[in-house]
């Protein structure tokens, strides 16, 4: 039974509200840059529900680079990746900003593994990214489909995004396999 001088105005009951607040600690740094990360993805879901065309791969770009922040912040510290504003939010933008500025963290992410070989090395990193990548797109995917906008052009954009993504990982990863030019003195 409820006591009536618990309760505030509209009939809501206030002291067990306030004993959880007292017995509940301030959440980890982490907890809440996920709550913050949230809360300005629910503010951008709000103006996906109401706009169309490309503003959907904004939010999708901004959650892949979240995971993949999250895959390189052991590594790199948080935030490794920054939003530039402004951006083409086409999928071949999207894609080519997520595939750029993920793979420029190769070289760093190769000093600080200098006990493995170059292709333990590679694979290492491309799984890390790829973990990043496939969390994010994870994440942007279920936002959407709760506000139920993850339909026709906005679903298709986002898989011709994560195609291209995959795409542009590979071409990376076969760059840094191909062989290097030969110095035999043949070419001479």
């Amino acid at each position: 039974m409820v006591n009536p001088t618990s309760l505030k105005p509209g009939g809501a009951v206030a002291a067990p509200l306030a004993r959880a607040d007292a017995t509940d600690s301030a959440p980890p740094a982490r907890v809440q840059a996920r709550q913050q990360l949230n809360t300005s993805i629910m503010e951008a879901s709000m103006s996906v529900a109401i706009k169309s065309g490309n503003e959907p791969l904004a939010l999708l770009y901004k959650s892949a680079l979240t995971g993949i922040n999250e895959a390189l912040a052991p590594d790199f510290g948080p935030d490794a990746i920054q939003k530039a504003a402004g951006q083409d939010n086409t999928p071949e933008g999207t894609a080519g900003r997520i595939v750029s500025l993920s793979t420029a963290f190769f070289d760093a992410f190769k000093a600080q593994n200098k006990g493995l070989d170059d292709e333990a090395v590679l694979q290492k990193f491309m799984d890390t990214i790829q973990g990043g990548v496939d969390q994010g797109f994870k994440e942007a995917r279920g936002i959407l489909e709760g506000l139920q906008v993850l339909q026709g052009d906005i679903a298709g954009n986002i898989d011709k995004t994560y195609e291209l993504v995959k795409q542009g990982l590979q071409q990376f990863a076969d760059s840094k396999r191909a062989p290097a030019p030969a110095d035999d003195g043949a070419n001479a």
